[in-house]
């Protein structure tokens, strides 16, 4: 259940009630009924001429320290494709070319309890790929690793790790 106390409406106290075996939030004043979401995520297996992939240390909590696939929160009505190019470059700089679908994983986001649906594409790196990566926005630091030299035991979301084993079953194809 959200933690909404007021219609943000109407300003009328919200009451739960059970709707199609649910328990959620509705205002008896306008009578708006409020649905609790997944918050959408898009992000990218960026994979190099060598086949590496692309990972991001994180520099913020959740999992602060900890290396996860580039990618994050999709804004109001932005397509999950836009939503990934434009968090693969604002965290590495990089403009990427989707070149396929990497899968959708459900999740949460740390220990808030915020349940996230996390969407992947596969992507490669248009241009020359610079020799040192300038890690940008929430990343403390950028690195490409060979598919055999993956750093999960120091990896941040259930999401990603369970999109990398399925590009890597894939790639192993």
């Amino acid at each position: 259940m959200q933690d909404f106390r007021y219609c943000p409406y109407c300003r009328t106290e919200l009451v739960a009630q059970l709707q199609e075996g649910l328990l959620r939030q509705r205002c008896p004043g306008c009578q708006e009924l409020f649905y609790k979401n997944s918050k959408p995520c898009a992000g990218a297996l960026v994979v190099d001429d060598q086949g590496r992939l692309l990972l991001a240390r994180r520099a913020i909590a959740p999992f602060k320290g900890q290396w996860d696939l580039p990618g994050g929160y999709l804004e109001d009505g932005e397509h999950p494709e836009a939503g990934a190019l434009r968090e693969v470059l604002e965290e590495t700089g990089l403009n990427i070319r989707i070149t396929g679908f990497g899968g959708i994983y459900m999740d949460t986001y740390g220990a808030s309890g915020v349940a996230t649906l996390n969407i992947f594409y596969e992507a490669t790196v248009l241009g020359a790929i610079p020799e040192k990566l300038d890690a940008k926005d929430d990343v403390a630091e950028l690195g490409w690793f060979a598919a055999d030299a993956l750093p999960l035991g120091d990896f941040s979301f259930e999401n990603g790790k369970r999109a990398i084993a399925d590009w890597r079953a894939r790639s192993a194809r």
